[in-house]
């Protein structure tokens, strides 16, 4: 996630800097050879390339729109599960307790029982996490081979390295306990495993009469509502915007850019002198930003594939670590992820 208010200049070269290269090329390539050529079909009417360009603006739109739907709903998944986790943390440590029991656990013993709960839980959403960053192939880390190569390099300049499955198994061994951690990391769906071991653990503690019915009742409840956000979060992942919203509107911003040059040139030329050069610069800014509102919304459709406009899980997982770790009492806390190059991840 982009923190600071403003992209500035190098931000944006960075983003699309390269394509003021080819769109210069072309643009430039058209004019060129009218010049010397004056072959007169090389001239568009502007009217209707400006329909064609007022089509892909509109067509545009409707794909960022339906981008950043999915980018804003990824966001309010997380602010639930952060509700809900914070829930999980309190019901836990108020509702495990001696009160139903002929003879009393040890307060070192409950408190034991209540850290097991609370981390098992840390622990799967750093599993969350993980399985949410597994690439699909619609994702820009699997297209052509330049593409996948500047993705990578976005995530090592964004991620620092955060999205290595060592990072996430280091996290998942210290909080689920080595043996545990052998046993679920095993599974094709780890944090499904570790929400079903959580509610084999509650029913341990009905039979052994440290919660009661009406609180087994409450805590199950909080652990549906996990299902429910990990399933949210898994159809965002698992299910793209469609291909035939998200494919032609890129078609169509290349029809328009190709054939932008003949129309501005046609236009341009009724200056005379050195109107038609001067199409250059206006044809590359007309395109890039076309371009610019297509890949704008290419790169927030998918909000789980570690890249910067993705939804900060990291920093999420750490503040309700942090917080659910406060609710046991202790004071050795990690700190909290800071943003690296503008970036919070």
């Amino acid at each position: 996630m982009y923190i600071k208010k403003n992209f500035n200049l190098i931000n944006v070269l960075k983003f699309t800097g390269g394509h003021l290269i080819w769109l210069t090329i072309w643009m430039t390539i058209v004019p060129v050879v009218h010049v010397y050529t004056h072959w007169d079909w090389m001239h568009i009417p502007w009217l209707p390339l400006s329909v064609i360009g007022t089509a892909v603006a509109f067509y545009i739109g409707f794909k960022n729109n339906q981008a950043y739907d999915r980018l804003w709903e990824a966001r309010k998944i997380w602010g639930a599960i952060v509700n809900s986790s914070r829930a999980w943390g309190a019901a836990v440590k108020a509702y495990v307790s001696n009160q139903f029991r002929d003879s009393n656990l040890s307060i070192e013993e409950l408190q034991l029982l209540k850290k097991k709960l609370i981390y098992r839980h840390i622990g799967w959403l750093y599993a969350l996490r993980s399985q949410l960053l597994i690439s699909t192939p619609w994702e820009h880390i699997n297209q052509s081979p330049h593409i996948a190569r500047m993705t990578e390099k976005r995530r090592k300049t964004f991620g620092i390295g955060l999205l290595d499955d060592e990072y996430s198994c280091q996290y998942l061994q210290q909080f689920l306990g080595e043996e545990e951690y052998e046993r679920l990391i095993n599974y094709k769906n780890t944090a499904t495993q570790i929400i079903d071991q959580q509610a084999q653990d509650l029913a341990e503690l009905r039979q052994e009469d440290l919660i009661d019915d009406f609180r087994h009742m409450e805590l199950q409840k909080i652990l549906y509502d996990f299902y429910v956000h990990q399933g949210k979060a898994e159809r965002i992942k698992k299910f793209p915007l469609p291909r035939q919203y998200g494919g032609t509107s890129f078609i169509f911003v290349c029809i328009f850019i190709f054939l932008l040059p003949f129309g501005m040139v046609a236009e341009f030329e009724k200056i005379g002198g050195i109107g038609i050069w001067l199409s250059i610069p206006f044809s590359v800014l007309v395109a890039w930003v076309y371009l610019m509102m297509e890949l704008v919304g290419d790169y927030s459709e998918n909000p789980f594939e570690g890249l910067g406009n993705d939804i900060p899980m990291l920093s999420l997982c750490r503040v309700i670590e942090i917080d659910l770790r406060e609710m046991l009492g202790e004071t050795d806390l990690p700190p909290n992820i800071e943003a690296i190059n503008g970036v919070l991840m």
